[in-house]
């Protein structure tokens, strides 16, 4: 399968590893392969992620957090309606959708 590439660090997606206790639905329910899991879960490809949200929703634990919606796909409607190109700059000046701003 053909690896998709989105805007690199953009994805809101963290983990807690100290909570994470290793049941590995995160490999299981992520389209992506953003996760491994060896022991405990490791993000492996932070850039790979399309913040869907499944990992978040589906972790026992409560280890996982990612804003579903925001992000790359923020950014770029963000650069098309603007007609810049696609940014999530998210730092005490900016406005990006991803922001919440």
């Amino acid at each position: 399968m053909m690896r998709l590439q989105y805007l690199p660090n953009v994805v809101t997606l963290r983990l807690d590893a100290e909570k994470c206790s290793g049941c590995g639905l995160c490999v299981t329910v992520c389209p992506h392969g953003v996760f491994e899991v060896n022991g405990r879960a490791r993000i492996s490809d932070r850039d790979a992620c399309m913040e869907c949200g499944a990992c978040a929703r589906n972790c026992p634990e409560g280890a996982l957090i990612v804003r579903a919606g925001v992000g790359c796909a923020a950014a770029i409607l963000s650069g098309k309606l603007s007609g810049t190109e696609p940014s999530c700059d998210c730092s005490k000046n900016a406005k990006g959708a991803c922001c919440g701003q």
